[in-house]
């Protein structure tokens, strides 16, 4: 095949025609791109001997066209984005008033450093103690473990300031 431009005149049609019997509705331009590379490249592997042109450009432009179709759903199964219903859940934990977690911090002094996750996580962010485990990755006696501790020497420290 020669003039590639009289190429396109006659085989444009047909790369719409895939698109569509393809159901391709998104980005169809760039689909259409792809059909026309694929077009120039059927026009210069091209063999006479092998058959008609139009069979083999059919072929071969179908063809790419379904191989950018699985690359591109691989791409979109891969990189989920997340629904804006996601993000309008969001808890912004940087919103809480730090007067607050500095308050309940002077009441835990005396407190190991887990103990104190535990009482800001049960005070602030009102977890239990299954989601206090699988955030810090520790098992669920350890959790209660931390909370048994802060309870003694809370209601030791409280009894101390009345």
């Amino acid at each position: 095949m020669n003039n590639f431009e009289e190429i396109v005149k006659q085989y444009g049609p047909m790369i719409w025609k895939i698109i569509h019997t393809l159901n391709i509705y998104k980005n169809q331009e760039e689909f259409y791109q792809t059909g026309l590379i694929a077009l120039w490249e059927a026009s210069h592997s091209y063999d006479e001997t092998r058959g008609s042109f139009s069979s083999y450009a059919f072929a071969f432009i179908r063809g790419r066209l379904l191989n950018d179709l699985t690359k591109r759903r691989k791409h979109e199964d891969a990189c989920v984005a997340p629904k804006e219903e996601f993000w309008d859940n969001m808890v912004d934990e940087t919103s809480q008033n730090p007067l607050e977690v500095e308050a309940i911090l002077s009441y835990c002094r005396s407190l190991t450093e887990n103990q104190k996750k535990w009482v800001l996580y049960t005070a602030l962010a009102d977890m239990s103690i299954k989601e206090i485990a699988e955030k810090e990755e520790v098992s669920l006696s350890a959790v209660k473990a931390w909370r048994k501790g802060a309870r003694e020497k809370l209601v030791e420290r409280i009894g101390k300031d009345r």
